[in-house]
């Protein structure tokens, strides 16, 4: 199970196991998700809990996200690309039915289409994450692990990305270029700085990814090694979000069987 510690306001909340050090880990050593700490839907305030359920399997101390075949399109009638996600998350907030109140809109006025419950799960605001995964992806899919604004205010929506990985951009055994970096969306004083160097590594290993922000500066590595520095990045609560993705537009018509999977070891972060 996940260990949860005080914020930096020193509220605890009301789940999970604290300590005093302000840190939290996850090393997946249950046979379930804590539901104080994670959601596993995907935006679902943009469409319905029902409709974006991830397809996971916690056991052996790993979180395991694959999309099966036959897993839905996420959002079909909204999304301007044809998509399909596994993903969690260990925040989530949305406004009542109607309202524009919900983190990461994808179209212009979209509103609230089914109201959430409030999770307040695991939301850093600076220090350490490190995730420790692995990624089985092809040429339709990709892998990410990222850090986005928690959302009270629609400019609070900056975004730290810890690790992305799209197939295509794989040499299977060899590199792959590795998205690191922060994105703007709506947040005025956020500078958008996100690139995706390539790295000598084979993604289908367990590598360890790793952000140290401060409001000063983000440093991003992949198992120690420095790859990128980011100024500026957002120090306002984050939620942590992990997720699998498929786009059935990208297909080469022999690869509708494929199944793309991302594991992770453990999670964890200080500050």
């Amino acid at each position: 199970m996940a260990a949860r510690t005080v914020s930096d306001s020193g509220d605890s909340g009301d789940s999970g196991d604290f300590s005093e050090s302000g840190d939290f880990s996850d090393d997946f050593g249950g046979d379930r998700l804590d539901p104080a700490v994670w959601d596993p839907h995907y935006l679902p305030h943009w469409s319905s809990r029902a409709a974006t359920r991830a397809t996971y399997a916690v056991g052996g101390g790993r979180l395991c996200l694959w999309i099966p075949p036959e897993q839905p399109l996420w959002c079909p009638d909204l999304h301007p690309e044809p998509l399909r996600v596994s993903g969690i998350a260990s925040g989530a907030h949305a406004g009542p039915v109607g309202s524009a109140v919900g983190g990461q809109p994808f179209v212009d006025q979209q509103t609230v289409r089914e109201e959430q419950p409030r999770l307040e799960g695991w939301l850093p605001r600076r220090g350490r994450v490190v995730v420790r995964c692995r990624m089985e992806i092809s040429h339709r899919s990709m892998a990410a692990v990222w850090l986005s604004g928690f959302e009270e205010t629609p400019e609070e929506s900056g975004e730290i990305c810890l690790v992305e990985v799209f197939g295509k951009d794989v040499e299977p055994g060899r590199s792959a270029e590795i998205g690191m970096g922060l994105k703007k969306f709506r947040d005025p004083a956020l500078t958008h700085d996100f690139a995706a160097p390539r790295v000598s590594l084979d993604v289908a290993d367990w590598h360890e990814y790793a952000v140290d922000w401060d409001e000063h500066e983000a440093v991003f590595t992949v198992d120690g090694r420095q790859v990128r520095t980011c100024a500026g990045p957002p120090t306002y609560p984050l939620q942590v979000m992990i997720a699998v993705f498929d786009f059935p537009a990208w297909s080469r018509g022999d690869d509708a069987g494929l199944v793309p999977v991302l594991e992770v070891d453990r999670i964890s972060g200080s500050h």
